[in-house]
């Protein structure tokens, strides 16, 4: 038997979330987790919250939606720091948003690590222009670097990092790796091997030691791709150390005490499932887990009435109504009026209706004034009234039936995976009846994640 309760078990830690985000040692949160389970709602949340509680935060986010700039009443975000208008400063603490724009960053980085003709010559070639736009992983890689950038500033308390969208978990971790390996392979040191041996000595060696290898590679590419890329290559020979330094640097501060990482999911067998994979390769890279924050958990004003006692209520009324049904048989027809005894007299001038005497001047009690129905009128109007009340009671006792057993379903979710991380810390951020699109519904879903389950006078406990 499964309890239809939502609240955390007692064993289970909570992640307290107030603690972490005014702990001044705290300077890095990335929210990670599957795409569609609010990591970008849940990071523009956590950064409302911080700076209205006193601390200077900019909240990076590398989804392409622009759901944070909307949330925020920003026309736009892009790849430089926008203040947020509306946030509460008076403990002293500022908001600002960013979008990563990848080209841009890479941009940056040729332009500051090379000279002026060099830097042109790499932006304006084609090859280049096609990897710093769509090559796989420059999107997580680039994330990366904007963030070792934004720290290095120390401009801000806390940064909080809303990494991609992505369906291979911690693609943000791998991709400095795998780009370092790309710029580090064989592949580009065979098309550097010319530049470096240099001029009609480079041309004969490429040509004669490598010409099966070149002329295969032309096929595939094009020659022109072909010379694109060895013009790329032969520019940025002396800044692919600088990509792999740098992406070791991140790594390692992602690693540092003062960053905290974030798992975030929905009470979903998928979604817990991909969770339970980030905890698992959080630990393996020894990245600092702060714990999970368990989004749209569904809950119940009335959680002492389980699924089956409501159903059975249900099934109650509904027996009820058709034995009344059956009980009191077809109804008769009234009469018609013969047609010989003339025609029917005016009721209405008269002071008459079918269901009795109509005083227009004065109105006596039991007549049938604009006040009310005679006893007779009333008696014939209880029957439909009841068993429409009933019917919108028996349906109403199926809908608490399911709400009730989806809860049942999160719990016995959530519970396997606490079962399986029971060093976790857990916090529960109750569904908001409607979607979240500016500054007040940021702030409710802050309160949410702040909100302890023992606190029930708070109404954000329950959503029904």
């Amino acid at each position: 038997m499964t309890s239809d309760t939502t609240t955390l078990d007692a064993s289970a830690p909570r992640l307290e979330v107030d603690t972490l985000i005014d702990d001044p040692h705290t300077r890095i949160v990335v929210c990670c987790g599957s795409g569609g389970v609010g990591k970008t709602t849940t990071a523009a949340a956590l950064g409302v919250r911080a700076a209205e509680r006193g601390r200077k935060v900019v909240v990076l986010t590398i989804d392409p939606a622009r759901r944070l700039a909307q949330s925020m009443g920003i026309s736009e975000l892009d790849n430089v720091p926008r203040q947020v208008k509306g946030v509460d400063e008076t403990a002293g603490g500022e908001l600002h948003a960013m979008m990563l724009d990848m080209k841009r960053t890479f941009d940056e980085i040729v332009e500051g690590h090379a000279d002026a003709d060099r830097a042109r010559a790499i932006l304006e070639n084609p090859f280049y222009q096609s990897l710093s736009a769509g090559f796989a992983g420059t999107q997580e890689y680039m994330a990366m670097e904007k963030l070792g950038q934004l720290r290095a500033n120390d401009e801000w308390d806390l940064i909080i990092v809303d990494t991609p969208p992505s369906r291979s978990a911690l693609d943000f971790l791998d991709a400095p790796k795998r780009l370092g390996s790309f710029l580090d392979g064989k592949f580009i040191r065979v098309l550097m091997a010319p530049a470096k041996v240099g001029g009609r000595a480079g041309m004969k060696f490429l040509n004669v030691g490598m010409s099966m290898m070149t002329g295969t590679l032309s096929k595939l590419m094009g020659g022109q791709l072909l010379r694109d890329v060895q013009t790329f290559v032969a520019a940025m020979d002396t800044m692919f150390g600088g990509f792999r330094t740098r992406a070791d640097a991140t790594y390692r501060l992602l690693q540092a005490p003062g960053t905290a990482f974030l798992v975030v999911a929905a009470p979903e067998r998928d979604a817990l499932r991909e969770a339970a994979y980030f905890v698992e390769r959080l630990a393996a890279e020894q990245m600092p887990l702060a714990g999970l924050v368990l989004n749209r958990v569904h809950g119940s004003g009335a959680a002492q009435l389980s699924a089956e006692r409501a159903l059975a209520a249900a099934e109650a009324l509904t027996d009820r109504m058709a034995e009344d049904t059956h009980a009191d048989g077809p109804a008769e027809a009234e009469p018609a009026p013969d047609a010989a005894a003339g025609p029917a007299p005016d009721r209405t001038e008269n002071n008459l209706e079918a269901t009795g005497i109509v005083d227009h001047d004065g109105g006596k009690a039991g007549s049938r004034t604009a006040g009310g129905l005679s006893p007779a009128a009333a008696a014939e109007h209880v029957t439909p009234t009841s068993a429409s009340a009933a019917q919108l009671a028996a349906g109403l006792l199926r809908l608490h039936a399911e709400r009730m057993q989806v809860l049942a379903r999160e719990r016995r979710t959530r519970d396997r995976f606490t079962a399986l991380h029971p060093e976790v810390p857990v916090t529960e951020v109750a569904a908001l009846p409607g979607d979240v699109h500016d500054l007040a519904g940021l702030r409710a879903i802050g309160d949410r994640l702040a909100l302890n389950p023992t606190d029930t006078d708070d109404p954000t406990n329950t959503e029904d």
